[in-house]
Formats: C-alpha cells, sequence, structure tokens
C-alpha cells in the first residue's frame, strides 16, 4: 500500500511518548503499510523491534550531527516495498482520513506530491489506540484544544518512488527544506495537491531543545541559512500556497488558482486594519476604557 520513512530524535521523556503515538498511528493505516526509521538516535532500534518497522541505522550527517536529507531519500527510495513512498516527520499522528486520500489520488497521476497542514494540538500522554473510536476521540480533541497551522509549515510528503533521484546536501531538522522539496516536485511537473480539507495530520506539540538557539535557530541559523543557499536561493522554496489542485471533503480534486496573491492580499488587508484601526488608535480607546487592558482593570477592581 505505502511505504513511510523518518528519521526520529532520541526516545527520552515527552519525545518519546509522541513518537511512539506518531509511529503507532501510522502501523495503524493498513496492514501493508511498510515503515522504516533512519538513524541510530537512543531507543530507535529498540522501537524498531517492538513495533516490527525497518531499522536503517546508517545516516550521513554532517559536523553537527544534523542529518542529510539526500541520503535519507535515497536509501528509502531505493529500498522501499512499494512504489508510492511517504516521508512523515516523526510526531505527526495520521489517521484513516490520510490513508484514504492516498488511495484517492495514487494512480491517477504519473507524477504527484501530496501535502497538507498540520493541526498543532497539546499531546502530552500515550494515546489509547486500543480504544475501538480513538480515532473520533482524537479528532474532537484536536478541534477542541489544537489549531489549524498556516501554509508554510509541511510535515508529510506523498510521492511515487524515484521521483526524488537527485537533492541537494539539505539537512532535517533545520527549516526550509521542505520548501525545496515543493518547489522540486513542480519543477518536474508533477500535481501538487493540497489534502488539508480531507486531512486532519496532528502536530504534537514539544519545545526545540534539541537546537542550542531552539525555535529560532531551526529557522534563522546557519544550518538554516545554508539549506536556503543549496536549494537554489529562496526562488526555489515553495509552499502550499503553491499547490496546484486541492482535494475537497468530499473526495473530489479539483484545481485551484491564485492561492499567493489572494494569500498576500488577505495579510495586507489585516495588517493595514491592526495598524489603522488596532495600534494607532490604541491610546484613545485606552483613555475611554476601551481596549482589552482597560476593560480587564476596570474588571479587577
Amino acid at each position: 500500500m505505502l511505504t513511510i520513512f523518518s528519521t526520529p530524535k532520541p526516545f527520552v521523556g515527552h519525545i518519546d511518548v509522541i513518537q511512539r503515538n506518531a509511529i503507532r498511528s501510522w502501523t495503524r493505516l493498513h496492514s501493508d503499510v511498510e515503515v522504516v526509521l533512519f538513524g541510530d538516535e537512543e531507543g530507535t532500534a529498540e522501537v524498531c523491534g517492538e513495533y516490527n518497522l525497518r531499522h536503517e541505522p546508517l545516516v550521513k550527517r554532517n559536523l553537527s550531527g544534523a542529518k542529510y536529507l539526500d541520503h535519507i531519500f535515497a536509501q528509502a527510495q531505493r529500498t522501499a516495498r512499494h512504489p508510492v513512498v511517504c516521508y512523515v516527520n516523526c510526531d505527526i499522528l495520521l489517521m484513516a482520513d490520510f490513508r484514504a486520500a492516498v488511495a484517492a489520488i495514487v494512480g491517477q497521476y504519473s507524477k504527484f506530491l501530496l501535502i497538507g497542514q498540520r493541526w498543532d494540538t497539546p499531546i502530552t500522554g500515550a494515546c489509547s489506540f486500543s480504544e475501538p473510536l480513538w480515532q473520533v476521540d482524537l479528532q474532537d480533541y484536536v478541534r477542541e484544544r489544537g489549531h489549524l497551522v498556516g501554509p508554510f509549515s509541511i510535515d508529510y510528503f506523498v510521492f511515487p518512488r524515484g521521483m526524488y533521484d537527485r537533492l541537494p546536501p539539505l539537512v532535517i531538522g533545520r527549516c526550509w527544506w521542505d520548501h525545496w522539496l515543493v518547489w522540486k516536485a513542480r519543477s518536474l511537473g508533477a500535481v501538487i495537491v493540497d489534502l488539508t480539507p480531507a486531512v486532519m495530520a496532528v502536530h504534537q506539540n514539544h519545545d526545540y531543545g534539541y537546537h542550542p538557539q531552539g525555535f529560532l535557530g531551526t529557522l534563522r541559523g546557519e544550518e538554516a541559512l545554508q539549506n536556503i543557499r543549496l536549494a537554489g536561493g529562496k526562488s526555489h522554496l515553495q509552499t502550499l500556497l503553491d499547490a496546484t489542485h486541492e482535494l475537497t471533503t468530499d473526495g473530489r480534486i479539483t484545481r485551484v488558482h491564485f492561492r499567493k496573491p489572494v494569500f498576500k492580499t488577505k495579510k495586507f488587508l489585516r495588517d493595514t486594519f491592526q495598524q489603522v484601526f488596532v495600534y494607532r488608535t490604541y491610546p484613545l480607546r485606552k483613555r475611554l476604557g476601551l481596549s482589552r487592558q482597560a476593560r480587564l482593570e476596570i474588571a479587577q477592581r
């Protein structure tokens, strides 16, 4: 059906919990799903043995220990048991809607990339996969406590094996490699399908302690900037705003147009409203007791 591959962080503490949650959700997608973990981080071999996963411990790394994307993608595509493969970050929960979305699209195009937005959600404990309604309960919890992240964070990539035959030496765990994958697929003439309306991909919130500078280090650190340079510059970075198609909630694949200009227009109008009607009127609203802070101060008296 599908080969899923990923590369985990050490299975320690909270990261251990959320990675096990993610992996167990993948193994429940279909009886013929192959799951492959790359890397020799603490606990990886044991988890692969426990859940009957394929383990590829040898991974190329740079001097800081960050893993090279090209080596992992080459290995995965060369050894995958299935003709369709999926790279997914090791903190993402996937459910039956993901399986159905992939099945609805595979076979209709020779070159495709399936991507989608994620739901950031606070999850601290092990998911109850033994419960028959675990997916319904999880979806309800995500709608209540989570939020849908914008079109710039992409955590899963489904594509035909062999489509990414040549990749620059980008590193995982730093930003921008995901945006290059979207650009590369479009440059190959692939159909880029946004699964967001039909798929709830759950990102389990975590800290960024694996980078000395935290999240900003993964976004603006030297290795992230090097990813941009190796990608060929910002013109070779694309997002969900560059999708060519969308999978609707009722299973139809529709062409999408003008996503990027519409998004930019909405952002401009929102920013203008904040600048003109929120920031500039704050002193007056504060004097009149109409600002949020002023209302809170009055309520506390």
